[in-house]
């Protein structure tokens, strides 16, 4: 696994997890849909942690600078 997300990305990726999360925390959405949100947020996480997102690969983006 090849890094192919920069420092900017990944800061853009953990604020929208931080919102998320707080939509969430104070039941501004709830069900089904804070659900799909949380599941969203946590893939933001994890991949802004290690640095790799697979869609960018597969279209072939790469925002690391070399």
């Amino acid at each position: 696994m090849k890094a192919n997300m920069g420092s900017a990305d990944k800061a853009i990726r953990i604020l929208i997890a931080l919102a998320l999360g707080v939509v969430i925390y104070l039941q501004v959405v709830t069900g089904t849909l804070a659900l799909l949100l949380g599941i969203v947020g946590g893939v933001f996480v994890l991949t802004s942690l290690v640095s790799f997102c697979p869609l960018y690969r597969l279209v072939g983006v790469n925002t690391c600078k070399k």
